[in-house]
């Protein structure tokens, strides 16, 4: 379900709702130094903040908690004198028959170097690419603007230059793709208006890395 674009005040201020930040906790730092006033990269520059990975986490260790206990329940079985289960004999004959060559081996090996460079990504990055980190006035204070909510910020900048009658505008981590239809007004002119404003709410974000603003304008006579 869309939800339909809020309309700025009448003061230009957008929408409280689309401010959506998470601050987490604050951690344990040095005490920060006041930076100058009127500086326009001033603050410190924070990292993306790491994913917990809880779904990834379940589902390779409920696969290994399977395994094992299968394994584990039947070696009890047997050490009590029962015969070992089919699927254990049936596995352990197909591994001593197969050359290394059968395409069943080399599938199960290329499924298992997939998993394992999956997990190794997974270990070695970050996650949370829906999140831009935010500047921080102090070492250990962290804070993200959501994707969404810094496109959200972007298109209401982008409703305020005159001769703009709709907007779009998806945000990346590197660049920020903004298209306007214009429906009066020389299009360069919305175009250069357009690329100053966005520049300028871009700034008053205070994100960490800015992205780098595009701006595509057509002339809409409807």
């Amino acid at each position: 379900m869309t939800s339909e674009p809020d309309v700025p005040d009448r003061d230009g201020a957008p929408s409280s709702r689309h401010r959506a930040a998470a601050v987490p906790a604050r951690e344990p730092g040095p005490p920060a130094h006041d930076a100058p006033s009127g500086a326009p990269d001033a603050g410190y520059r924070t990292r993306r903040p790491w994913s917990a990975r809880r779904l990834p986490t379940a589902l390779v260790a409920t696969v290994v908690l399977v395994a094992a206990g299968a394994a584990l329940i039947d070696v009890v079985l047997v050490r009590a004198g029962r015969p070992a289960a089919l699927w254990r004999r049936r596995l352990a004959d197909e591994l001593a028959d197969r050359p290394v060559d059968d395409v069943w081996v080399l599938a199960g090996a290329a499924a298992a170097v997939a998993l394992g460079v999956w997990l190794i990504v997974l270990a070695l990055t970050p996650g949370l690419r829906h999140w831009l980190p935010l500047r921080s006035p102090e070492p250990g204070l962290r804070a993200s603007l959501d994707r969404d909510g810094a496109a959200d910020l972007l298109r209401d900048a982008a409703m305020r230059v005159p001769g703009v009658g709709a907007a779009r505008v998806r945000v990346r981590r590197r660049r920020a793709k903004a298209r306007a239809d214009v429906h009066f007004r020389d299009p360069r002119q919305v175009k250069d208006d357009l690329t100053t404003v966005l520049d300028e709410e871009r700034d008053r974000m205070a994100l960490a890395r800015p992205p780098r603003i595009v701006v595509r304008v057509r002339r809409r006579t409807r």
